[in-house]
């Protein structure tokens, strides 16, 4: 490993340390109030002239040497602190320890009492202080902030101690995830885990990853939904199940995909898409709510409503309004592809007349849906796992919402007609090309689980990475996800 200068001086620090007999990575730390607790005992101590002892840890952001005097800055991961120490009190050896051997980013422990400055901060008077870690590399831009974006996401580590703001998104995701389950757990919904590595994908439309298990000889995929392993347990006399896990799907990257993402779905029988859709317009309301406090968000400079009952519109009725074209009028797919065509719009060749209404609603209705709605009566060729609308064969009971421009979830009144599904499957794999993730693959067991009598059911899929962007104001998937999927780098 190659060092830098800054690097090199502090490698020669590390060694003038050892040289002294002290361990700069020690095994233990006696730590008595985090950083927040000895702010806030003080603080409710202060009248009464009570003493706070306190013993602390954490990482120096600040060093103010002062002569015989310093004040510093140490930072936990509940917040930051000021320390301040005499000479006199610390003793020679640990002060000059202090000036000459300590750096930014170092971890260190300090002992003393709490007490109010001249200024009115709160500080630590340190009367014992080490060294608990010594950093070799000098933190970001001096605790400026790491900007560069980048280096931020290969180097999330060095992102998140020099950001604080970075890492209240990642706090806040993780309130959004407990909320979503606390949702759940009141609506008597159960928690399960299905397989992520599956013998055979489905639930969705998706090109999976494929790995292989060494001792069966046995090429797996890796699970890109967890639908159809939840509906079995339907089959299996449970009415509500839910899952919150990861997803992988071999395909692009965007600002709103990533290869490997997090899902919540669920499934409830009896319900159709009519209750699914007031039950979504109160879950996310209420993880609003939880989480920032409000079901009004601000997202990319514009004012958001959450909560209350969303607009619906039929996906026809959608199209109508903004592309201007009724697809009904072209029940096949060339002519509708001639008549996208002729409105200078994107239609490809192979497109099937699903796939092409599809495109009309993502170009042209996608981007007006700023305020949460709902399009609703999807076309049946690219909806295979849903019920069909009664009285209507091109049609079924599936819905999308959408907020931010952005598509949010995907839910069904689900098909529970095992005779009709397999027709379904075996008609996708006529016409669509499995391999490039445009069919659903057969699965017979589904099938044979379908065929012991699966109760009606709707059911529900949101990108939990998406509702994160929304409630944290971030209009890139990449800054919701600790590790994003990125490109080699350059070397």
């Amino acid at each position: 490993m190659e060092f830098n200068d800054l690097e090199l001086e502090r490698l020669k620090k590390l060694q003038r340390l050892r040289e002294r007999g002290i361990d700069p990575y020690p095994a233990r730390v006696n730590r008595t109030h985090t950083n927040q607790q000895a702010i806030d005992e003080f603080a409710m101590k202060e009248a009464s002239g009570e003493a706070v002892e306190a013993a602390v840890v954490g990482r120096l952001v600040l060093i103010r040497p002062m002569g015989k005097a310093s004040f510093a800055h140490i930072e936990d991961g509940t917040s930051r602190l000021q320390i301040y120490m005499k000479k006199e009190e610390v003793g020679e050896e640990t002060y000059e320890i202090f000036l000459k051997d300590l750096d930014l980013g170092d971890f260190v422990e300090a002992q003393g009492h709490m007490f109010r400055t001249k200024t009115g901060e709160l500080t630590l008077r340190v009367l014992q202080l080490r060294i608990i870690s010594k950093a070799i590399q000098p933190p970001p831009e001096k605790w400026h902030g790491l900007k560069d974006v980048e280096t931020r996401l290969r180097q999330r580590y060095a992102d998140l101690l020099s950001n604080s703001e970075v890492r209240e998104v990642f706090r806040k995701r993780t309130k959004i995830v407990n909320a979503l389950r606390r949702f759940f757990d009141q609506h008597d919904f159960l928690e399960v885990e299905t397989p992520i590595l599956q013998p055979l994908y489905g639930g969705a439309a998706a090109r999976p990853f494929i790995t292989h298990h060494n001792q069966l000889d046995q090429d797996l995929y890796l699970r890109i939904s967890f639908e159809l392993y939840l509906k079995r347990l339907l089959v299996g006399m449970y009415e509500r199940v839910y899952e919150i896990g990861r997803d992988f799907r071999n395909e692009g990257v965007s600002f709103k995909h990533n290869p490997e993402f997090t899902q919540l779905e669920f499934y409830a029988a009896y319900w159709d898409y009519r209750k699914v859709m007031e039950f979504t317009e109160q879950m996310v309301a209420y993880v609003a709510q939880e989480v920032n406090g409000s079901t009004v968000i601000e997202f990319d400079g514009k004012a958001i409503e959450l909560g209350g009952t969303w607009p619906r519109i039929t996906m026809r009725d959608a199209i109508k309004q903004w592309a201007e074209i009724d697809y009904v009028d072209y029940p096949t797919a060339d002519e509708l592809r001639k008549a996208i065509h002729s409105m200078g719009g994107h239609a490809p060749d192979d497109a099937s007349w699903g796939k092409l209404i599809d495109g009309l609603l993502g170009d042209y209705v996608e981007p007006q849906l700023i305020q949460p709605t709902i399009i609703y009566d999807y076309p049946r060729d690219i909806s295979p796992l849903a019920k069909r609308k009664p009285g209507d064969d091109t049609h079924v009971e599936r819905f999308e919402f959408f907020i931010a421009g952005m598509e949010m979830g995907n839910a069904f009144t689900e098909l529970n007609d095992p005779l009709d599904q397999e027709e379904r499957f075996v008609e996708m794999n006529r016409t669509e090309d499995v391999e490039a993730g445009d069919a659903h693959p057969l699965d017979e067991d589904y099938l044979r689980a379908m065929r012991y009598g699966m109760p009606p059911n709707g059911g529900f899929g949101m990108g939990v990475d998406r509702l994160t962007m929304l409630l944290t104001n971030q209009t890139t998937i990449r800054e919701v996800i600790l590790y994003p999927h990125l490109r080699s780098a350059e070397k």
